[in-house]
């Protein structure tokens, strides 16, 4: 089985919040069973400048792209526009009620909140936006402290490189942790502790 995983670009995203997860299940989908498919989507068909200002042309838009299995929301300054963009949240409020995982990296926590996804989860973000975080999600557990959280269908993982911590705790989830640890061992990602299920 082949999951497409999407992941979703704005204007100012993050951009580890995104390559990272992106190469991680890109990494874990380059054989011959193909796990995965990954994609990047946008609003609009049109080159996206992430916070640094790498210009990133998305594959997709959010009206051609292939359903996803898995939709990945990162964070970045942008994430703060999408929290007043109501096609953006309903949109992802739609896709909520049909992905298999809804993933979110960073400040897209805060995306998920004010989409109201978040009510009686546990969650993480930012350290920085632990506060804006509980201010927009009052309902929700916040765990500053760790680097990802599992709620079964949305997991979520605190800033920036968190998110490729959080990718490849979902590859050892749905793919085993063998192949969790063969796609870190092809990254070079030391950093990774493996999976807490």
């Amino acid at each position: 089985m082949t999951r497409n995983v999407a992941i979703l670009l704005f204007e100012q995203v993050e951009l580890l919040d995104f390559t990272g997860p992106f190469d991680v299940f890109a990494v874990a989908g380059n054989n011959q069973d193909a796990p995965f498919q990954v994609y990047t989507i946008a609003e609009e068909a049109r080159p996206i400048i992430t916070r640094y200002g790498v210009s990133v042309n998305p594959a997709f838009t959010l009206e051609n792209c292939p359903a996803p299995d898995i939709l990945v929301v990162p964070g970045g300054n942008g994430a703060q526009a999408v929290l007043e963009n109501p096609r953006l949240l309903a949109w992802i409020r739609e896709q909520h009620e049909r992905v298999e995982l809804l993933l979110s990296v960073c400040t897209g926590a805060l995306v998920l909140a004010k989409a109201g996804l978040l009510k009686g989860l546990s969650a993480t973000t930012h350290h920085s936006l632990i506060d804006k975080l509980r201010e927009l999600a009052p309902e929700t557990t916040i765990f500053p402290e760790k680097r990802y959280v599992d709620n079964g269908k949305i997991v979520l993982s605190a800033g920036v490189s968190a998110g490729i911590d959080m990718a490849l705790y979902v590859v050892a989830r749905l793919l085993g942790e063998e192949k969790a640890r063969e796609t870190a061992r092809r990254m070079q990602y030391d950093h990774w502790q493996g999976p807490i299920f």
